[in-house]
């Protein structure tokens, strides 16, 4: 068994650790590829347009990760077409499907690339041009398997023609039009071919070579050779989204055990069921089981003793029993109650977001959600979403509140930083007081809140644009304090703000605290934003192309909550398809 799934860049180890499996199979197939080619493979990948043309790598991981085969695709974003450089499978994995399989998740790339054709050479399968027998029996064997699936060479040019007089084997150019009608027009042929031996052989081919090649393109639309080897290609198949493509969702089961059931209070389980309902619809996600993970991730973003309080206390009250903050020892922070019910106000921003015997249990299931995702981000996911309830992005690193108990923004950044910088953009209605106040003396989390001004949204006391960060994280906090009326116009421009902010940070990852609170009729916002909105603020966030992970957070008007989720998330899809276009 094998999955095929994409490298764009090398950011997260586990690419690097791949791609390095790559070069080894090339060389290992490819004896006369120049090895400074083969080193330069992750460069390439670092900087993908310093050819003029970006690579991205696709690999069959086996058992045990290892990489069983690989395909090389150039896409060249400015012309819109796609150019297969090397698709091969290592020596010890000959057979068993790899091949195939590869190859039709690159043709299903160069159709989400938006490119009518898909180009590639081989080599020659005429006596005339190739004169080793064994040679040309193999290239027989590899243009009757691309043949399957309606790829042939193109004709009447001089593609074929050898860069000097005693080479042999030049190789053709071979066209899929991707389960298409072929249509190429003489100006469009001669820009991809240009582009081919301009840019992908700098150096080798001269310009009277290029020039004598283009001069040989026929006016009027171009022809593929006739069908030899195949009277029937491969059906195409329905239009599915890859596995490897899909945003990987991670939900938290047992949210519904934190159910706090009295007047007033929207944080409840119909929220997760009234998004998922509307998501799976879409075909855009991939269900993963959330893992456990150990407390001491949790103890890396908050303190100890509030963690331990919080368990303890929870452990404590009976079912169906739940504990408000009711008294706030500022005066005294050093000398908390010892009554664990007093105690709460303590380690508390308000009044309303109680303790229950569920309570710890429903928010560390949350983290393991928010973690989960994370590592399948860590294993070159670009989308992720953790649906969690409780949200976490009011958790400061030693206070609950605002329905919060963990921040699973934080716990997860603070994974990921490991591995390269993160920017956290918060898009809840309500300031992320508890995501600033974690990272506020820190420079490798950027955070970013979108949100209410606090003269009128909780939390009232953060939130304000003069916050910018303090000690080594001094302009590492960004805070768009809005007024209270906004529509979607006006939002977006300032998300494209945001957002230019953040690229200017550079992120390996970009996690994203989804509040959908920020929608027309939302019990505890003001705003006017809708699904078209929402649609549109999920493809700018995409267009950004970072690894991106979405945690759950706020967003209460349940008619509308699971389709503005599923708006944003279309978007997010979309948004990161613009971006691996560029």
């Amino acid at each position: 068994m094998f999955r095929i799934r994409p490298i764009y860049d090398t950011t997260v180890p586990i690419d690097a650790q791949r791609v390095e499996q790559v070069q080894a199979i090339l060389a290992e197939r490819f004896p006369l590829i120049a090895a400074e080619e083969v080193r330069n493979l992750p460069a390439t990948l670092k900087n993908p347009l310093s050819k003029g043309y970006r690579t991205i790598v696709f690999v069959a991981e086996g058992q045990r990760r290892v990489v069983q085969g690989f395909a090389l695709l150039c896409h060249f974003s400015d012309l819109r077409f796609c150019y297969l450089d090397y698709l091969s499978v290592s020596l010890r994995h000959g057979g068993r499907g790899v091949g195939s399989a590869l190859y039709e998740r690159v043709r299903e790339e160069a159709r989400a690339l938006g490119d009518t054709a898909l180009f590639f050479e081989c080599l020659p399968d005429d006596p005339a041009l190739c004169r080793d027998p064994e040679l040309l029996r193999e290239n027989v064997a590899r243009l009757r398997f691309y043949e399957r699936y309606g790829a042939r060479p193109i004709v009447n040019t001089a593609y074929e023609t050898p860069l000097s007089p005693e080479d042999d084997c030049a190789p053709y150019l071979v066209a899929d039009p991707l389960d298409k009608p072929f249509k190429l027009t003489r100006d469009r042929a001669r820009h991809v071919v240009r582009a081919v031996l301009e840019r992908k052989y700098k150096g080798k081919c001269s310009p009277q070579y290029v020039r004598m090649v283009l001069e040989s393109i026929p006016p009027g639309p171009l022809a593929l050779r006739s069908p030899r080897y195949v009277k029937e290609s491969v059906p195409a198949k329905p239009t599915v989204i890859s596995a490897d493509r899909r945003i990987a969702l991670v939900c938290n089961e047992k949210h519904s055990i934190h159910h706090v059931r009295e007047r007033g209070y929207v944080e409840s389980p119909v929220r997760m069921s009234s998004i998922l309902r509307e998501i799976e619809r879409s075909g855009l996600f991939e269900r993963r089981e959330a893992r456990h993970f150990s407390e001491r991730h949790i103890t890396q973003v908050h303190d100890r003793q509030f963690v331990s309080y919080f368990k303890t206390v929870c452990a404590t009250l009976p079912e169906k029993k739940s504990v408000y903050p009711y008294v706030f020892p500022i005066r005294n922070a050093t000398r908390p109650p010892k009554e664990l019910a007093v105690r709460a106000g303590y380690y508390c921003i308000d009044t309303f977001t109680p303790l229950n015997g569920n309570a710890y249990a429903a928010a560390r299931g949350a983290v393991d959600c928010g973690l989960t995702a994370a590592e399948e981000i860590l294993a070159g996911r670009r989308l992720a979403y953790a649906l969690v309830r409780p949200p976490g992005h009011h958790a400061e690193r030693r206070a609950f509140g605002g329905f919060c108990y963990f921040n699973t923004a934080a716990v997860v950044a603070q994974r990921l930083c490991a591995h390269g910088r993160v920017a956290i953009l918060d898009v809840d209605y309500h300031h992320g007081n508890g995501t600033q106040n974690i990272f506020y003396e820190r420079s490798d989390v950027l955070t970013v809140s979108i949100h209410g001004h606090p003269s009128f949204a909780y939390p009232y006391f953060s939130g304000f644009a003069d916050e910018i960060g303090e000690g080594p994280g001094y302009g590492f906090n960004r805070n768009y304090a809005l007024p209270e009326k906004m529509d979607g116009e006006r939002y977006a421009e300032v998300l494209r703000r945001a957002l230019a902010f953040i690229a200017d940070f550079e992120p390996a990852f970009l996690i994203v605290g989804l509040g959908l609170d920020p929608a027309k009729g939302d019990p505890t916002g003001t705003w006017d934003l809708q699904a078209r909105n929402f649609l549109r603020n999920g493809k700018l966030i995409g267009s950004l192309g970072r690894h991106t992970l979405v945690v759950q957070e706020g967003g209460y008007r349940i008619r509308s909550l699971g389709v503005n989720a599923a708006a944003f998330f279309q978007g997010l899809f979309e948004g990161s398809q613009i971006a691996r276009r560029r």
